[in-house]
């Protein structure tokens, strides 16, 4: 079944998990992330749980769905302190939180390195919205996703990419704050509208579970059904993964042929 949709038509959900699934053999189930500007909406998505009695970071939340297939719902009042929820546009980006005190001799060497790390974040503006919801992306609970996050290693992530470049190229670049990489991932795809990939930081990977060689790329679900249309053209190419080690000794040029039709 095709992933691909006019603006007009929803999104098969299930069906691009499939497809991502079999084209990049995924270790994490993709999943979908929506800002809510009530905290009644959120709790109307169907099976929502919510943290009782309990503090954690964001990225446990998002760990909770990606890592267990739950579908969790929070407000600031179950995050553990702005950090996280700034970025989700649920605490206010304030003078406090700009200044980035409690990161001073921590993470960067002086106040002034800390402030520059907060100004470098890509945050959600303060104000709209009050609540944020993690689903699995094939369960389809949740009304209309913002964006959606894939974890996959270095080699299925570069074929992600290919995959969103193989129609209406253009070149992809972004960067990285570090520590709260978060940002870089589901904070810029929220403010932005562009995919955003990040390299999951400490607290990521402590706290949300993340493994070692995993990536994270936030998009759009119809920017992830335009990678995944990418994908299978570039599989129908024998550009796939696994990517098969051609050998660092032998002849390239039967290889080259096949992927770049050299002589």
């Amino acid at each position: 079944m095709s992933t691909s949709a006019s603006p007009n038509v929803p999104l098969d959900l299930a069906a691009l998990v499939d497809d991502l699934f079999r084209l990049l053999r995924l270790k994490t189930a993709p999943i979908a992330m929506q800002l809510f500007e009530t905290v009644a909406a959120m709790e109307a998505v169907p099976r929502i749980r919510r943290p009782k009695g309990s503090i954690h970071t964001t990225d446990q939340i998002v760990g909770q769905a990606a890592r267990l297939g739950f579908t969790v719902g929070i407000t600031m009042d179950d995050l553990v302190g702005p950090q996280c929820g700034a970025v989700l546009g649920l605490a206010p980006q304030d003078e406090t939180w700009q200044a980035g005190k409690p990161f001073a001799g921590v993470w960067f060497a002086t106040e002034a390195d800390a402030a520059a790390h907060q100004k470098a974040m890509h945050c959600v503006p303060h104000g709209r919205f009050k609540a944020m919801a993690v689903s699995p992306l094939a369960a389809g609970r949740l009304p209309a996703p913002d964006i959606a996050l894939v974890y996959a290693n270095p080699a299925q992530m570069i074929l992600l990419v290919n995959g969103l470049q193989w129609a209406g190229y253009k070149k992809l670049e972004w960067g990285a704050v570090g520590e709260s990489a978060c940002a870089d991932s589901w904070g810029r795809a929220l403010v932005t509208g562009e995919p955003s990939l990040s390299l999951p930081c400490f607290p990521e990977r402590r706290y949300g579970g993340v493994p070692d060689d995993e990536l994270l790329m936030a998009l759009k679900p119809a920017q992830l059904a335009k990678a995944v249309d990418g994908l299978k053209h570039l599989s129908a190419n024998g550009l796939r993964y696994p990517i098969p080690p051609y050998g660092v000794q032998i002849d390239v040029r039967a290889g080259m042929a096949a992927s770049y039709g050299s002589k």
